[in-house]
């Protein structure tokens, strides 16, 4: 089994290539290939297959990302997964540099990939829904695809570790900085806190940008622990996320390791 190691903002993944679809993961091997002491470790798998080969896919798009949390549990959508994806697709000779359609789970996404540097992605439009407490306190719910709860808070390092009640959900605490500028820690459903989290940036940006009254279209600086991520929510709805997306390794897993029950 082929592997490449990539991360966005230290958000990292393995990406499978399976062009064809012909490779089955079972929940017990992306947990193995994710360990960070057993494995190779990574906060999720990306498996890199044809639209075509993934039956009930969104078929206007030729790629499928099929995107699995640490835990092996299937999740919907993962924005710093999305221009890892990208970047591996350019890298590998698989699309040209440009405009990109990607299926995923969430919908289809829209990414523009340069040869070189940063990788953006039209995430699609935020859905706001009502309130949700988290650990005692009412926090933004914001839809990305997947789940969010935002959570302001004074100071992020502050916090200490990250672990609400809430499991189900992706938690983004967040810290303002100045204009359009805030700082983030996320706690992942699935994973638990990652250095960084792209669909959480876009929630945090909706929500504080709904809290602080900011204009649309204003292009926000988010810091997360693994580097810096430029979010704008525009007058559609729809949020634009852009940032760095960096291949490390590439491999192949051990037959006999991959053998182990």
């Amino acid at each position: 089994m082929r592997y490449v190691k990539g991360h966005g903002t230290e958000n990292d993944f393995v990406l499978l290539p399976d062009l064809d679809g012909s490779l089955t993961l079972s929940d017990d091997v992306v947990r193995r290939i994710c360990d960070r002491r057993a494995g190779l470790g990574a906060d999720g798998i990306l498996r890199v297959v044809r639209t075509a080969a993934v039956p009930d896919a969104d078929g206007d798009a030729e790629w499928f990302m099929d995107y699995r949390n640490a835990d092996g549990s299937i999740a919907e959508m993962c924005g710093n997964g999305v221009r890892v994806y990208a970047r591996y697709l350019v890298s590998a000779g698989l699309a040209p540099a440009g405009h990109l359609r990607l299926a995923t789970r969430g919908g289809v996404r829209e990414v523009d990939v340069a040869a070189t540097g940063d990788v953006a992605v039209d995430m699609g439009p935020a859905r706001l829904d009502e309130a949700v407490d988290i650990d005692g306190v009412m926090a933004t719910f914001v839809d990305m695809g997947n789940p969010h709860a935002v959570v302001p808070v004074p100071s992020v390092d502050a916090l200490g570790a990250l672990d609400p009640m809430r499991k189900d959900l992706n938690v983004e605490y967040v810290e303002d900085v100045g204009d359009a500028h805030i700082r983030m820690r996320v706690h992942e459903r699935g994973v638990g806190e990652t250095r960084s989290c792209g669909t959480g940036a876009c929630a945090a940006v909706v929500a504080t940008s709904l809290r602080r009254g900011t204009a649309r279209g204003t292009a926000y600086a988010v810091d997360v622990p693994g580097g810096r991520l430029t979010v704008t929510w525009r007058e559609d709805d729809t949020v634009l996320l852009s940032g760095p997306a960096v291949l490390v390794a590439s491999g192949e897993l051990c037959a006999e390791w991959l053998g182990e029950s």
